[in-house]
């Protein structure tokens, strides 16, 4: 990928970057483990963006 990316491109990446984590732990206790994981969790080799 280029190092001189579009601002556009730039904030997209910078969102699944963010997004792609663990749920947090009260939201666990929230909804009384309803929700236990974060199921669009995405593995860099696995699953490519479409950004």
């Amino acid at each position: 990928m280029a190092r001189n990316k579009p601002l556009g491109r730039k904030l997209r990446l910078a969102h699944a970057l963010k997004a792609n984590g663990p749920i947090p732990v009260w939201v666990v206790a929230k909804t009384r483990r309803k929700v236990r994981f974060n199921i669009k969790r995405r593995n860099w080799r696995r699953q490519k963006l479409k950004a």
